[in-house]
């Protein structure tokens, strides 16, 4: 019940304040999105296989952002911040789809 609370004071907050996110920060945030997304899903995945662990969780949760991100700020140093971005997503979808076939599997016994 937290989780959802947290979730819809979010989204509210979002709506009355609404955030500009800094031009110097764009880049980096669809990649943290996604890397956030990769974590949730594994951790998700993880509670229904029994083994979530809060602290694997937002060691996780941290760790994907943050080397999701200095994988694209090397790319932008290097000129090839595109390409980069391409294949974080890349890794980090096909991971989100493996654990969303696995929560799949999970829930339908399928």
């Amino acid at each position: 019940m937290i989780p959802i609370l947290g979730l819809a004071a979010g989204i509210l907050l979002g709506l009355v304040f609404d955030p500009t996110v800094p031009l110097w920060l764009q880049p980096y945030l669809p990649i943290a999105v996604v890397a956030a997304l990769d974590a949730v899903f594994g951790g998700f995945r993880a509670r229904l296989d029994g083994i979530f662990d809060a602290k694997v969780f937002v060691i996780s949760f941290v760790s994907n952002v943050v080397v999701a991100a200095l994988v694209v700020f090397l790319g932008d140093q290097l000129g090839v911040g595109a390409q980069l971005s391409t294949a974080v997503v890349v890794v980090l979808g096909i991971r989100i789809f493996g654990n969303a076939a696995a929560i799949r599997r999970h829930v339908f016994r399928a």
